[in-house]
């Protein structure tokens, strides 16, 4: 059995990457602090940290360990506030992998309000879009836009984004205002990804569809949404990225009785950490921030 205050020795250790630092983070001694270490490298049987050279760094073995050491302490940190009665006040930190996209247009917006109301969580944003082992990576919850893997993670459907193809006025003055998709091979389009992509302007049958390969690609929409506010061109962007900009007359959405392709935004996160007061109290203020952009 692993002693908790070895992990946490090692945590330390690697969080300030000096032995000496640790200890006195710790309250106590250095060499306390050290035989923790050697105890653990001891247990599981490999070397965590390289202590050969001048400037501490961990193993690949340290590496793969440090996640796991930081759950389990984190569960056990959950576990005794739980059982102390102190889950009902969301503290800790908690740590959200999201893509860029929606941690523009939709968490950061919200975090004034958020971190007002909870003072005591600490918020760590991982802006990235790839699959997360979330039983072995230090993460709380994901927001992933799109179909979901199968997996044993809970979602909560947050948002049913729409795409709208829009330009702006100015890009539209010089080019002209396309009236059909096949209008389109005039145009400059930006998309997501080097593909074909397929046009709706709205009428019946093939007549109103168009294919065409983007002559920009930009792989998220956060970043093609400037572009097009400068008068780069044509693309299809998120309806919560797009729809102020529409009100505002900043940009013009062509075709609204065309076909729109619907995206569904999910907040995922373990099914043990279905309890936890942090990451509910935070899915509850996303899912509010999202129904506010969808009704406004």
């Amino acid at each position: 059995m692993m002693d908790l205050a070895d992990l946490r020795a090692f945590v330390r250790i690697t969080d300030l990457m000096s032995v000496s630092a640790a200890a006195r983070a710790l309250g106590l001694p250095k060499s306390g602090v050290s035989r923790a270490l050697a105890r653990l490298e001891q247990q599981v049987g490999a070397v965590l940290l390289d202590r050969s050279t001048r400037h501490m760094r961990l193993t690949d073995a340290g590496t793969l360990f440090r996640p796991h050491a930081l759950r389990i302490l984190a569960d056990v940190d959950e576990a005794g506030a739980a059982l102390e009665g102190l889950a009902a006040v969301p503290s800790g930190t908690l740590r959200i992998s999201l893509p860029f996209t929606i941690a523009s247009a939709l968490v950061a917006p919200m975090l004034p309000r958020f971190m007002a109301a909870y003072p005591q969580v600490r918020v760590d944003l991982k802006i990235e879009d790839r699959i997360i082992d979330m039983p072995a990576e230090l993460v709380d919850m994901v927001v992933r836009v799109g179909p979901l893997a199968d997996s044993d993670l809970i979602a909560k459907r947050l948002l049913t984004s729409q795409t709208w193809l829009c330009a702006s006025p100015d890009y539209l003055a010089v080019r002209g205002t396309p009236l059909r998709a096949t209008d389109l091979h005039a145009h400059t389009l930006l998309d997501y990804a080097d593909r074909p992509v397929a046009y709706h302007d709205g009428a019946a049958g093939p007549a109103g569809i168009a294919e065409f390969h983007p002559h920009a690609v930009i792989s998220d929409a956060a970043a093609i949404l400037p572009a097009v506010l400068g008068g780069c061109g044509i693309a299809r962007l998120p309806d919560f990225l797009v729809k102020a900009p529409v009100e505002e007359g900043r940009l013009v959405r062509l075709w609204p009785a065309g076909r729109t392709h619907e995206v569904a935004i999910h907040a995922l996160y373990p099914s043990h950490r279905a309890l936890s007061a942090k990451v509910r109290v935070f899915i509850d203020a996303l899912a509010e921030a999202a129904k506010n952009h969808a009704d406004g």
